[in-house]
Order: structure tokens, then C-alpha cells, then sequence
């Protein structure tokens, strides 16, 4: 079996004196999309920021292709290949739409290779093409999260991390970012997923984790996940 293109193992990470994740292991193959679901506060945004260098651990390791990045700078990582869309979008509001997508592109020097990609995030998001000039704060929140998404894709990664990507959105928002994100994995981009709407992140994703309180608790293929008794009861109210 190949090795896994993303590995987290025995990871710990903490807030101050605050242990947020405790000794958690998993892995992502290449060309999946894994699902992180828990509770607020189980500690599922500090696992993406430690894979993506915003936060360091204090135990454990993550290797990407093979290569230990724990502690790495971000700008380092995504070099690498790995793209983190953070939950609230920290788009540069003052900025056009255009200049957000192409601040995605600043580790590239690629002119011809970018220029394709960027027509790739407008096939993906069209509305994105007619604000072009616009500037990103004036965006509507649905609109922001598709620039945030863009701007990651411009970096060409290898893993989308996205993180609460259809928070307070409409459903036919949610839904449109979901198609987004099938649409993105099967042209290649594996995806590690943050994501309140248990029901629609299970039916996209190929296998999900369960936190519960900084702990992995569950894992295994999503559909089955979707059917079993632990996670009704602890996250769909059943």
C-alpha cells in the first residue's frame, strides 16, 4: 500500500497551558477527501492550523509526502503543497477580487501556469469573474467564501484544507460549495475538511474523524460513519 500523502500521528498541540488536541493519528490518502466533524471546541480548526505551521506542537509529528513539516514556517508549507482555507475567510478587504486570487500565486513564478489557473478558479466560481475589480470586503459572505477558496486553488496545492467553508451560508450556497469541492477532488486536489453539516460532509467525503474533546473517537469510511449509533447520538440529535 502507498504511503499516505498526509500523516498525523501522536499529535498534541496547546493554547497557552490548554491541551486543544491530545495524541491524535490519522491519515489522509492521495485523492480522498477526508472529514473532521466534532463539537465547537473539540479541537478540529488547531489540528489544520498545526498541519499548516500556524501553530507548532508540542509532541507528535505531520508528514506531507513522506517529509516531517511539524513546526514548519506556513509560507514553507504551502510551498510544499498543502493550502489551508481558514474558518471567517481573512480576506484582504481593501483588495480587489483579483488581487486576493493572485496573493494565493505569491510563492509562484510561473506567469503562463498561473494565468490558466486563475481562469480554472473563475470556471469554478463565474461570479468571481464578473466582481474581478471589485474589492473583496464588499463581497457577500457566499462570495468571500468562494474567493478564499480560489486564492487557496492558486497556490496549485496538492491538499486543500478547508476549514467551516459553509458556515452561515444559504443552503443553496452550501450546496454549491459542496459540488465545488467534488468537482475539485476529482480533478486531483485531496481535501481535509472541517465541516459542521455532518449529513452533506459525510456523503462527500471518503472517510471521516470524530473529535470529541481534543481525542479522535471515531474513524473510518463516511457512509458507514453516517449509520453508526455513536455519532447519531453525539452529532445528528438522534
Amino acid at each position: 500500500m502507498a504511503d499516505p500523502l498526509l500523516a498525523v500521528a501522536n499529535l498534541e498541540t496547546y493554547y497557552g497551558p490548554i491541551m486543544a488536541i491530545r495524541g491524535i493519528s490519522f491519515t489522509v490518502p492521495e485523492g480522498t477527501v477526508v472529514t473532521i466533524l466534532g463539537a465547537n471546541g473539540a479541537g478540529k480548526s488547531t489540528i489544520l492550523k498545526t498541519v499548516s505551521g500556524v501553530m507548532d506542537p508540542q509532541k507528535g509529528t505531520v508528514s506531507f509526502a513522506g517529509r516531517e513539516i511539524q513546526g514548519m514556517d506556513p509560507d514553507k508549507v504551502t510551498r510544499l503543497g498543502i493550502s489551508h482555507v481558514p474558518e471567517g475567510r481573512e480576506m484582504f478587504p481593501f483588495l480587489s477580487v483579483r488581487e486576493n486570487l493572485m496573493m494565493g500565486a505569491f510563492t509562484r513564478r510561473d506567469a503562463a501556469a498561473v494565468a490558466e489557473d486563475l481562469e480554472l478558479v473563475y470556471s469554478y466560481f463565474p461570479v468571481l469573474r464578473s466582481r474581478a475589480e471589485q474589492r473583496a470586503g464588499s463581497l457577500s459572505g457566499g462570495e468571500q467564501q468562494m474567493c478564499a477558496m480560489g486564492r487557496a486553488l492558486m497556490a496549485r496545492p496538492q491538499i486543500l484544507m478547508l476549514d467551516e467553508p459553509t458556515l452561515g451560508l444559504a443552503p443553496v450556497l452550501v450546496a454549491r460549495i459542496f459540488e465545488t469541492v467534488r468537482t475539485i477532488n476529482r480533478q486531483g486536489v485531496t481535501v481535509l475538511l472541517v465541516e459542521q453539516n455532518v449529513r452533506q460532509a459525510l456523503a462527500l467525503a471518503h472517510r471521516a474523524c470524530v473529535l470529541e474533546s481534543g481525542r479522535l473517537v471515531l474513524e473510518g469510511q463516511a457512509r458507514e460513519l453516517l449509520g453508526d449509533d455513536r455519532l447519531k447520538r453525539a452529532y445528528l440529535g438522534l
